[in-house]
C-alpha cells in the first residue's frame, strides 16, 4: 500500500484531499500544528477513525518509506516536517499540484472558478450529479450540511464514477493547472490579486477548457473574456442570458425563484446564492442533464457550512456564522441579510496581512454603503496563523476608514474574547449577530459560545 503524508492536515482544502486518498486504497498520514495546539480535535478524532494516523509537526514521522509529502501552502519551509523531508529525500507536492492530479485522473473534470461562491457551486454541482446518479467525485473548501454523518468530513462527495468535481483557486495562481472538460467563471471582482491579474487568469482558464465555459453574464469582466469555446451564460439581470432567474423572492430561511416558466426554492437566502444555483444548473446542463430536472433536484440542497448558517437563535436574538472575507463577499453576505427585518452586529475578524493591505479599504466600503446607520461593526486584530510576514496593517486601521467614511457604530477589540464581551453587552431582542471571517476555524465554536452566553 502506496504511503503518503500530509503536513497540514486539518485544513478544509488537505484534509478533503487526504479523505480522497485514504478512500482510493492510500496508507494516509499526517500533522498539524493546530492539533498540536489542541484546536480543532473533532477533525482529529474523525480522521483517526477513519485510519489516517496523526503524529506531531515535529519531523519525527517523516521517513523514507514516504512516497511524497503534501504540504499546505499555509506551511513554511522552517517547519520541522517539511526540514525532514528534505533530509531525508522525501519528495514534497503542494496541496494544489495534489488536487490537479487527481482532477485530471478522472475522465470529465468541472472546476469552478470566480472570485466568490466557489464553494457554494462547487457543492451544488456535486450535490446535482450525486442525487442524480451519476457518481462523481467532489472535492471542496467548505463542509456540505447534506453530508454530515456520510463523509468523516463532509467537503467530500467520493464515488468511483467520471466525474470529479473541484473547487479552482486563482488566489493563489493555482486555477492555472486545470484543463477542464467543464469550467465556471463565477464573477471576477476584488480579491487577493488585481483586476487585471483576474482577468489575465480567468481568460486562460477559458482557453484551456474543452467543452463549456459557464460565466456570469451579470459582471463585466466576465462579458469581455474572449472565449472561443462554446459559452452558457447565466444572469439574474438579463433575459437574454441562457439561464435566467427571474420573480426572486426572500422566504423564510431561503428563497424563490421563476427559471425558464417553473418556479423553485432554495433552502438558502440572497440573490448571490441564486446565481450559483444557476451556474451549478448550467454545468450539469452542459455535462447532459436537464436542466429543469437539476433545478428540482437543488431545491433539497441545504448549503455549506459557515454561509450564512443560522446556528441558533435565543432571546430572540439569532446568531448566524458566515465565511465573507472579501468586498463581494461581504456585499453579498450584508445584502441577503438586510431582506429581513432586525439591526445586525457584525463581528468581523479580517485575515492576513497582505490581504488587508490589498483589499481592506473595499471591504471596509461595502461594509459602509450596506450597514444601516444603528447597525453595529466589531473588529478584532488581524487573524494570523504564523510566518514572517509585515506586519504593518491593522484592525484599527480599518475601523478609522469606516469611520471616516461615516459609520459610526465601528468599534476595534483586541481579540476575541473582547469581541465577545462587547458584543453581549450591546445585543439585544430582534438582533442578528453575525460572525464573519475565513480560515479561523474556531469561528464557529465562537457563534456557540456566544449563543450560550446571551
Amino acid at each position: 500500500m502506496t504511503k503518503v503524508g500530509f503536513c497540514g492536515i486539518s485544513g478544509s482544502g488537505m484534509s478533503s484531499l487526504a479523505q480522497i486518498l485514504k478512500l482510493s486504497g492510500y496508507d494516509v498520514c499526517g500533522s498539524d500544528r493546530n492539533f498540536d495546539l489542541g484546536r480543532d480535535l473533532a477533525t482529529k478524532e474523525k480522521m483517526e477513525k477513519m485510519g489516517i494516523s496523526i503524529y506531531p509537526q515535529d519531523g519525527s514521522w517523516i521517513s523514507q518509506d514516504l512516497q511524497w509529502l503534501c504540504a499546505s501552502t499555509a506551511v513554511e519551509d522552517t517547519i520541522p516536517d517539511v526540514k525532514a523531508a528534505k533530509e531525508k529525500n522525501v519528495f514534497i507536492k503542494t496541496r494544489p499540484q495534489l488536487l490537479a492530479e487527481t482532477f485530471h485522473s478522472y475522465r470529465y473534470g468541472i472546476a469552478v472558478g470566480g472570485t466568490s461562491g466557489k464553494t457554494t457551486t462547487t457543492a451544488m454541482i456535486g450535490y446535482i450529479l450525486d442525487k442524480a446518479g451519476k457518481k462523481p467525485c467532489m472535492i471542496n473548501g467548505g463542509l456540505l450540511r447534506d453530508y454530515e454523518g456520510i463523509s468523516a468530513i463532509p467537503n467530500i462527495i467520493y464515488n468511483r464514477g467520471e466525474i470529479c468535481v473541484v473547487e479552482a483557486d486563482e488566489s493563489n495562481g493555482s486555477i492555472d493547472l486545470y484543463n477542464p472538460y467543464v469550467s465556471v467563471i463565477t464573477n471576477i471582482s476584488v480579491d487577493h490579486k488585481t483586476l487585471d491579474e483576474l482577468s489575465v487568469l480567468f481568460q486562460n482558464f477559458a482557453n484551456r477548457t474543452e467543452k463549456a465555459v459557464i460565466i456570469n453574464d451579470d459582471y463585466e469582466l466576465c462579458r469581455k473574456l474572449k472565449i472561443s469555446k462554446p459559452v452558457l451564460s447565466f444572469s439574474t439581470r438579463n433575459p437574454a442570458a441562457d439561464f435566467y432567474a427571474s420573480d426572486i423572492t426572500p422566504l423564510a430561511g431561503g428563497v424563490q425563484y421563476s427559471f425558464d416558466g417553473h418556479t423553485y426554492t432554495l433552502n438558502l437566502i440572497g440573490e448571490f446564492n441564486i446565481a450559483n444555483a444557476l451556474a451549478a444548473i448550467a454545468a450539469c446542463s452542459a455535462m447532459g442533464m436537464d436542466k429543469h430536472s437539476a433545478a428540482e433536484i437543488l431545491q433539497n440542497f441545504h448549503g455549506t457550512k459557515r454561509r450564512l448558517e443560522v446556528i441558533g437563535q435565543k432571546n430572540n436574538i439569532t446568531v448566524i456564522d458566515d465565511f465573507a472575507h472579501n468586498p463581494d463577499k461581504v456585499k453579498a453576505s450584508v445584502s441577503a441579510l438586510r431582506s429581513y427585518d432586525g439591526r445586525l452586529i457584525i463581528m468581523f475578524q479580517p485575515h492576513g496581512f497582505a490581504p488587508m493591505r490589498t483589499m481592506g479599504k473595499d471591504i471596509m466600503a461595502e461594509f459602509a454603503r450596506n450597514l444601516n446607520d444603528d447597525d453595529i461593526l466589531i473588529m478584532p486584530e488581524i487573524f494570523f496563523v504564523g510566518g514572517t510576514v509585515a506586519k504593518d496593517i491593522s484592525s484599527q486601521d480599518l475601523i478609522n476608514h469606516i469611520v471616516e467614511l461615516g459609520k459610526k457604530n465601528a468599534f476595534f477589540v483586541p481579540d476575541k474574547p473582547a469581541a465577545m464581551q462587547k458584543i453581549l453587552e450591546l445585543a439585544r431582542s430582534g438582533d442578528r449577530i453575525v460572525i464573519m471571517g475565513a480560515r479561523d476555524n474556531s469561528l464557529t465554536d465562537f457563534c456557540r459560545q456566544i449563543l450560550e452566553k446571551l
